[in-house]
């Protein structure tokens, strides 16, 4: 199983299988590997194994960034993350999460995007999926009934924290784009429309 893996100059965090959607679009559905590594994790690794695993990494020279996304959504280890993306800013090496936006419906005890934001995370790519709940629920089919609702507040409050954020969707027919790339341009953040990925695909991350 692979917890650290480099694709170009940066290197990303498998740190679990578990998720809060069950997407339709879903790369782990077909494939447990991506360029050449098994995501698959048997375990779901301690901090101390994470951060064991990414000094490793770092033995091959620098990354641009650390980037947590795998085949499961991050922010179900919140604390973990927190851990991490503290100890990357004590060494001046810049973070980014890639989450399905779900963190205050699986944090409700918590406020997420400030702890994200204290911690160092410097962005957050959030996957909008659809246009409107009625697509979103359909493609990404997940375990919260407001889902939608909670995405767009989640990228709302890591905007205002004041890390980069990015509303991004999967090029898929049900998908209007352009409603898409609007709702990104009236919240003010950046958007970024991703090609399906493939067990072929040379693309990471959400």
């Amino acid at each position: 199983m692979t917890i650290a893996y480099r694709v170009n100059n940066n290197i990303y965090l498998n740190i679990t299988n578990r998720c809060s959607s069950d997407c339709t679009f879903c790369l782990a559905k077909f494939t447990n590997t991506f360029h050449g590594y098994n995501l698959n994790l048997e375990s779901e690794p301690s901090l101390e194994e994470i951060l064991r695993e990414l000094e490793l990494a770092f033995l091959d020279g620098p990354a641009d960034e650390v980037v947590f996304v795998g085949f499961g959504e991050p922010i179900m280890r919140l604390d973990e993350v927190l851990a991490v993306v503290e100890w990357l800013k004590l060494r001046r090496i810049p973070s980014r999460l890639d989450t399905n936006g779900h963190g205050q419906l699986l944090h409700p005890e918590r406020e997420v995007a400030h702890d994200l934001a204290a911690a160092g995370l410097g962005a957050v790519s959030i996957s909008l999926v659809g246009h409107n709940s009625e697509v979103y629920n359909q493609l990404s089919r997940p375990m919260f009934s407001k889902a939608y609702r909670a995405v767009l507040k989640f990228a709302e409050d890591c905007l205002r924290e004041g890390m980069k954020v990015t509303l991004s969707i999967v090029d898929l027919p049900e998908v209007d784009q352009e409603a898409c790339r609007s709702i990104a341009a009236r919240m003010g953040v950046d958007f970024r429309v991703r090609t399906l990925l493939t067990p072929d695909s040379r693309e990471v991350g959400s």
